[in-house]
């Protein structure tokens, strides 16, 4: 058990921040799913522009990696480009 004030504190801190950031690491994963299920290109380009705003916002926080976070775009384009031709 810890001893000192502040160290309940940021245990608390964590505890709070780990469901947060769990939470939408898990709501972008589940956006990115979405996008590369769809089979219409102006539908998937328009969810694109939304997700990648997301991707890109997680990766700031570091919530996920920013080269995760453009990795996920770049796939979620080229998924799209396919759907173009």
């Amino acid at each position: 058990m810890a001893n000192h004030k502040s160290s309940l504190k940021r245990i608390r801190q964590a505890e709070k921040r780990k469901i947060e950031n769990h939470y939408w690491a898990k709501t972008a994963r589940n956006a990115v799913r979405k996008v590369r299920k769809m089979t219409d290109a102006a539908e998937a380009e328009a969810a694109y522009n939304k997700v990648s705003a997301l991707l890109q916002r997680l990766g700031r926080k570091n919530i996920i990696s920013k080269n995760k976070a453009a990795n996920l775009c770049s796939g979620m384009m080229l998924h799209i480009n396919k759907l173009g031709k």
